[in-house]
């Protein structure tokens, strides 16, 4: 959809347009990155506004800001307000990620920039900011909303944590345990059992992070499906199974001895140590992600680029090509090496 709001409901008030910034604020080149940013968007008239802790750990390697920026309380990302349309987020997948999880009840959407290696989330890379920002300011993007889980954990017959991920959640073995056992169900019947270094449970952007390192399909972004993947099992049956986005998946960590220990992960962050006989429970959230997009060019192009696939010899027809209207060659009239 068309993210650009219509100038229009504009004329008329005094409303000023804002713009959130978000970096990964230990990293030199992302606060240098910001402050390019916040100066851009102040003289084309809009608010930047940054999270209280981003924009106290900028100001402690940088100094006061010579631009005005509004400081949101990190608790209250409402505070942000109806009228922040847009967050831009400078750094790699995880700052990314860790921007997804903080405004994702706001239903802003997240344009990033690449600053750090595969940036598989990212929409622009770092020479090409300045384009970007004034891309963000003209409103010339689109909007890509892409699912999300909602993840729950259940012991002693009660859900005892709740949490969120846009990649994926991961059932772990602690660094002091061999292996853990499992068991895998979907929609809330089994499937098989084993052990295991753990189980991913990831939406179509989380196929190409941890899953693709664990031996993953690469699934489509616009594809609707969940996966559920072992890592490194123990057993006969461990492919990776792509379900119904619909379906609940399901995995109960029951240890077999004593000493197995393991923990729930969601987007690289630690979220929950599992008690014995735990249920982990993911499904597709009601409450996707948005981001922000600047190019049309299809998924396998972005795929071959990010991790530079090699593709040279390739005979197929190019974009622009019609398939429809080639001429078709008849065995009659073939070359009979061709045949």
């Amino acid at each position: 959809m068309r993210a650009a709001l219509d100038d229009t409901m504009r004329k008329g008030t005094d409303v000023q347009r804002s713009i959130a910034v978000m970096l990964h604020p230990q990293r030199a080149d992302s606060r240098e990155a910001a402050l390019r940013v916040c100066a851009t968007l102040h003289s084309d008239g809009i608010q930047p506004v940054m999270l209280a802790s981003d924009h106290e750990m900028l100001i402690s390697h940088t100094g006061l800001l010579d631009t005005p920026v509004r400081v949101c309380d990190d608790d209250n990302v409402a505070c942000l307000g109806p009228d922040c349309e847009l967050v831009i987020v400078l750094g790699g997948d995880g700052t990314i990620l860790r921007a997804a999880e903080k405004f994702r009840h706001l239903a802003v959407p997240l344009l990033g920039v690449n600053l750090g290696h595969v940036g598989f989330l990212a929409e622009s890379e770092r020479e090409n900011l300045d384009a970007a920002v004034h891309r963000a300011v003209s409103r010339d993007y689109e909007v890509d909303e892409r699912m999300a889980l909602d993840v729950r954990v259940i012991a002693d017959g009660r859900i005892i944590h709740r949490t969120w991920a846009l990649n994926e959640a991961t059932i772990e073995k602690s660094d002091e345990c061999r292996m853990i056992d499992v068991i895998l169900g979907v929609d809330s019947r089994p499937v098989s059992s084993f052990g295991c270094d753990g189980v991913i449970l990831a939406t179509p952007t989380g196929s190409t992070a941890y899953a693709f390192s664990a031996g993953g399909p690469i699934v489509w972004p616009d594809v609707e499906a969940l996966m559920m993947l072992p890592i490194s099992a123990h057993a006969l049956f461990t492919k990776p199974l792509v379900v119904s986005p619909d379906s609940r998946l399901g995995v109960e960590f029951q240890p077999s001895q004593p000493g197995m220990h393991a923990g729930l992960w969601c987007d690289g962050r630690h979220e929950i140590d599992l008690p014995a006989g735990a249920r982990i429970e993911a499904r597709r959230s009601t409450t996707p992600v948005a981001l922000a997009r600047l190019s049309t060019r299809r998924f396998a192009d972005r795929l071959v680029a990010k991790f530079q696939l090699p593709v040279t010899g390739w005979r197929g027809p190019s974009r622009t090509t019609d398939t429809n209207t080639l001429p078709v060659v008849s065995p009659e009239t073939q070359p009979r090496g061709d045949r």
